[in-house]
């Protein structure tokens, strides 16, 4: 049938009129029907709803640009407009259509470009201007300012230093007005802004592969679309889902599913690589979705497949935003919330693939559901860890001479984010533990690092390096894991050898050989977070809660904050801190208009001072997440399940009892004596995790953290004669032991971990 007709007029205020239809076809479809009240229902729902309603209309393909422009259009009038807003930008406007309080001629990267807020206020009115319910409905003083307005802007043409504004803001911004628009700005000021938004093209410096390159893609479409321009519309549509895709080694989606912005190779997985990439990519499937522009179930289930093994396995319990991850940003002030369902939605608009997997994140996100999902996951492209289990969610963060340690400080944000990769390790169980701490944060004792304690920290511009050894890495098969980093610190030359061993309910973290050739202490930080409640200390066989202050404590045994238990399998000699903080957002970013007031918050600090110019530091200690102090007690007096084995500048390696399970990181040859009846010998540097079932082995995993093996060489205790493709079995009847030669994955998977079942 043809395209009725109040979806291919200009006047878009039709979409509430045709809302009721939205929401029975919605409640067809299975949403809820108490979350799709007219009065009440989320704009992103009701989007949804609007779109999947045109695309069940049988539409012949001559109206196919015509739909995607209705439904490009749609979006922007997802959010409620107000007269009495219009009021205060109509009273604003000076003669020559500009705005006071904004500093037209501040062009430069840490101004933030307030030149946007002209044209954002211009889209607005449009905005007021095509929407029947507003008394300006169609008002030609409105029309008047909005023409000035757009005079003044393409009289003057503000272009920012930072591209992303000329490039980015400035289109996006200018293209939205133009479509809500329509025909209805005169033809002349039309093309004299043409130049302005076809800035956004793909030849443009941000138009390179990366996070940036699907949207800028998608300007170029929208302006095709008001251009009425097919053909080029086309080709456009065409550089958008050829976008999905791995560019391993590249800028784009990494083989383990993590995403690469830049050629530096830092982690920007939930930054570029999940609104500019992956939700750009979900704009638009939604918008072609039906047409002949459609993407293809291939590019669409690849980007289900990043969606879930990528993005939500980097976000707390799938829901949350991962500190870990963050890289400059850090130093913004967020709000804590889940992220949002529309993205999902628009996935499973595309697609059944993964759909119970969309379904769960949708609940988890809408707190309709817990977390269930347990897993441990090695991101080897990008050198970061993730272990989940139902009730604690953590990661490990580092970096090599593969991989660089953080992002630059582009346009002042993070300047004092130098360390936050030096074998990060966060924790959290509910996701707001670091909630905007970073005020008040002490940047040279960041959770899980080894870290100079130097009286300031290095110049902003000196934050980004490249690791200096390549002994970095982790073994995992999905369920458990262990991790090693090989550190040497490139801004303080601070040297250690540290790992972390990954189980159900605990898990253990070793350091030696720790150096420095600095009168300056080095301090290793267990964790720094927020102080909520009682911070309560098993020292020397007395049990206190401390009272606020800092001190140093002598035979702890163990200390319990925030459900959190910290054992010490040695009674060790630790700093306590639990007080006041204060700091300012101004003094961790060079950005402009950040408030100077300052920040007051009470923070739990826990380390190790290993002093001035140390040659053989260690420690060691376990973490005991979600635990009340009972149950820490028991398990601290009965902690046979988890034995240390080894912590050596040759070995580190764990038992756990329990689970009859070792994890082992060896950074040379050497033989471990694992219990009486087994050992465990590797012929090189490498990593290896072994379940028994009894005295035999049940599965092995293995990996070279180093990159440079093609196979390697284990000696186990017992006779096995396995056949295996990657595997060989080389028994001994005499010695009563097997060498396993297994086989190493190469290329783009080299890194990550090979697991044999036995």
């Amino acid at each position: 049938m043809n395209l009725p007709k109040f979806l291919i007029c200009r006047d878009w205020s039709f979409i509430f009129s045709i809302s009721n239809a939205c929401l029975n076809f919605a409640i067809f479809k299975g949403f809820s029907q108490t979350k799709l009240q007219y009065d009440s229902m989320h704009k992103s729902t009701l989007f949804l709803a609007i779109l999947m309603f045109m695309t069940s209309l049988t539409i012949a393909q001559t109206n196919d640009i015509a739909v995607i422009r209705q439904r490009v259009i749609a979006e922007l009038f997802t959010n409620i407009v107000a007269d009495n807003q219009v009021e205060t930008i109509l009273a604003k406007m000076r003669e020559d259509g500009s705005f006071p309080g904004i500093d037209y001629a501040d062009l430069s990267n840490i101004a933030g470009f307030p030149q946007q807020r002209h044209i954002s206020d211009l889209l607005y009115l449009a905005r007021v201007y095509q929407s029947k319910t507003s008394k300006y409905y169609h008002s030609q003083k409105l029309m008047e300012t909005i023409e000035k307005g757009l005079r003044f802007w393409a009289k003057n043409d503000y272009v920012g230093d930072n591209w992303h504004d000329s490039q980015i803001t400035v289109p996006t911004i200018l293209i939205n007005l133009m479509l809500v628009m329509g025909n209805e700005l005169p033809n002349d000021l039309v093309e004299k802004l043409q130049p302005i938004i076809g800035r956004a093209n793909m030849s443009a410096s941000g138009a390179r592969p990366s996070g940036d390159r699907i949207v800028i893609a998608g300007i170029l479409a929208k302006n095709m679309l008001f251009r009425e321009n097919n053909v080029e519309f086309e080709k456009v549509i065409k550089i958008i889902e050829g976008e999905i895709k791995f560019s391993t080694g590249e800028r784009g989606i990494q083989h383990d599913y993590s995403f690469h912005h830049r050629p530096d190779r830092v982690n920007n997985t939930t930054s570029y690589g999940y609104g500019k990439y992956a939700n750009a990519f979900g704009e638009w499937l939604v918008y072609v979705n039906g047409t002949k522009y459609q993407f293809s179930k291939e590019k669409i289930n690849q980007l289900v497949d990043y969606y879930i093994d990528g993005i939500t396995k980097q976000l707390v319990y799938g829901v949350y935003e991962d500190v870990s991850v963050k890289n400059r940003d850090i130093t913004s002030k967020h709000n804590f919330q889940p992220r949002g369902t529309l993205e999902i939605e628009r996935l499973l608009v595309g697609t059944d693939y993964r759909k119970a997997e969309l379904e769960e994140l949708i609940r988890l996100r809408k707190g309709t559901a817990k977390p269930t999902k347990s897993f441990a996951k090695f991101f080897w492209q990008t050198e970061h860890f993730v272990f989940q289990r139902p009730n604690f969610y953590t990661t490990v963060r580092m970096f090599s001479t593969r991989n660089a340690n953080m992002e630059m400080p582009y346009n002042g944000p993070g300047k004092p984010t130098h360390h936050r990769a030096d074998g990060t390790n966060y924790l959290v169980l509910k996701g707001n533990e670091y909630h905007n701490i970073w005020p008040v944060y002490d940047w040279q004792k960041i959770s899980g690092t080894t870290v100079l304690q130097k009286p300031a920290l290095h110049r902003p511009e000196d934050i980004q390096k490249k690791g200096l050894t390549r002994f970095v890495g982790a073994v995992a098969d999905d369920l458990y894991g262990a991790v090693v980093f090989d550190f040497k610190s490139p801004h303080d030359m601070v040297e250690a050898k540290k790992s972390w061993f990954f189980f159900d309910e605990e898990y253990v973290c070793l350091g030696t050989d720790i150096r420095s050739e600095s009168k300056l202490s080095v301090a290793t930080t267990i964790n720094q977070v927020l102080l909520k409640g009682d911070v309560t200390m098993m020292q020397d066989g007395n049990k206190a809660v401390l009272p606020s202050g800092n001190r140093v404590a002598d035979k702890v045994k163990w200390i319990h904050h925030d459900r959190i238990g910290y054992i010490f399998p040695e009674p060790a000699k630790i700093n306590v801190s639990n007080q006041n903080e204060t700091g300012t957002w101004a003094s961790i970013t060079d950005q402009k208009n950040i408030s100077k007031e300052p920040v007051n918050e009470q923070v739990f600090k826990l380390w190790f001072d290993h002093g001035p110019r140390p040659t053989k530091a260690g420690y060691q200690y376990i973490v005991v997440p979600d635990v009340d102090q009972n149950k820490l007690i028991e398990t601290s007096q009965n902690n046979r399940s988890i034995k240390i084995l080894s912590n050596t500048d040759t070995v580190q390696a764990v038992w756990h009892g329990k689970l009859n399970m070792v994890q082992a990181a060896f950074y040379q040859a050497a033989e471990l004596k694992v219990t009486p009846g087994f050992s465990l010998k590797m012929d090189s540097q490498g990593m290896a995790m072994v379940k028994m079932d009894g005295s035999r082995i049940k599965t092995i995993s293995v990996a070279d953290p180093s990159r440079q093996l093609g196979r390697i060489s284990i000696t186990v205790s017992g006779i096995y004669a396995v056949k295996k493709e990657g595997l060989v079995c080389l028994p001994n009847n005499q010695l009563q032991q097997t060498i396993l030669l297994i086989d190493l994955p190469q290329g783009v998977y080299a890194g990550k971990s090979v697991n044999l079942q036995f």
